[in-house]
């Protein structure tokens, strides 16, 4: 952002390279990266769209709590969401994450732009939407569960159901079983790699098809982590959901990722939207 939309976003490191996948088939990643420590708020949105007229919209929650700043960016479906991450490397000089054609229409990447198998991220891209298994990873995996690491129940590192919250930060605690949403830097448990709220609050946005298989524009996207208004099924780690990439509602947001990790913060500080890894955001 420039001026007045300039914004933070914090990540952390999602280290243990090559780590084995749980007994869903997911959390497997062979590579190093940052994930995003909280969900995308409303602020960021807000900023953005001012900066760049991007258009992404967002769900009135007046009657879930209000539309504080702080709170999750709900309502966005997946092609805004991915619209935000292109934004995000456009911003730093960096290639675009994913495809959309001169009239706005997502599509995938063509042969030699793509990453591996994955249509829908390009090869180059720094700033991503999560996939299935970096999402994953973040929330449930604990390289210190037993020897080689493990994977808790819930994204609170535990396999105890978590205390139901309105707000705060006890441990094993999630904004689930509510009327209402607290606010993104002010609620929640957190997991083995100190993300915040993975569970509850809002479902997330995955980069990945929910069959896997990244190669068709309006496929269904995943989602993990349960909402605000969900229950304690819709926390764990086998619970899986997925909707249209079209579709969005205010119990749907999403969080960044980084891929390569970055070799220099100095890369992130030379203007633009602020980006920093492992400080915590002060609401």
């Amino acid at each position: 952002g420039t001026g007045d939309n300039q914004f933070s976003i914090d990540f952390v490191e999602i280290g243990n390279p090559n780590n084995e996948p749980d007994n869903t088939g997911l959390g497997s990643v062979s590579y190093r990266y940052k994930l995003g420590k909280y969900e995308i708020s409303r602020s960021v949105i807000e900023k953005a769209n001012a900066d760049a007229e991007l258009g992404i919209t967002l769900a009135d929650m007046t009657s879930f709590g209000g539309n504080g700043l702080n709170r999750p960016a709900s309502g966005i479906n997946w092609y805004e969401a991915a619209r935000f991450v292109n934004y995000l490397n456009l911003s730093k000089g960096f290639q675009n994450a994913y495809s959309f054609d001169e009239n706005g229409n997502f599509k995938v990447w063509e042969m030699g732009q793509h990453a591996g198998s994955n249509k829908y991220r390009h090869k180059d891209a720094f700033f991503l939407l999560p996939s299935a298994n970096e999402w994953y990873k973040g929330a449930f995996f604990d390289p210190n569960k037993a020897e080689g690491g493990g994977y808790w129940l819930f994204a609170t590192k535990s396999d105890i159901a978590p205390l139901s919250v309105g707000s705060g930060l006890i441990d094993n605690s999630v904004v689930y079983q509510q009327s209402s949403l607290a606010d993104i830097d002010n609620a929640g448990g957190l997991s083995a790699y100190m993300t915040m709220a993975q569970n509850g609050n809002v479902r997330e946005w995955t980069e990945s098809a929910f069959d896997g298989v990244d190669d068709l524009p309006e496929e269904n996207r995943r989602h993990f982590g349960g909402a605000f208004s969900n229950g304690l099924n819709d926390l764990k780690s086998d619970s899986q959901s997925w909707n249209s990439p079209s579709f969005g509602n205010g119990n749907i947001g999403f969080r960044v990722a980084m891929v390569p990790e970055p070799s220099s913060l100095s890369l992130l500080l030379a203007g633009g939207v602020v980006l920093m890894a492992g400080r915590r955001r002060r609401g």
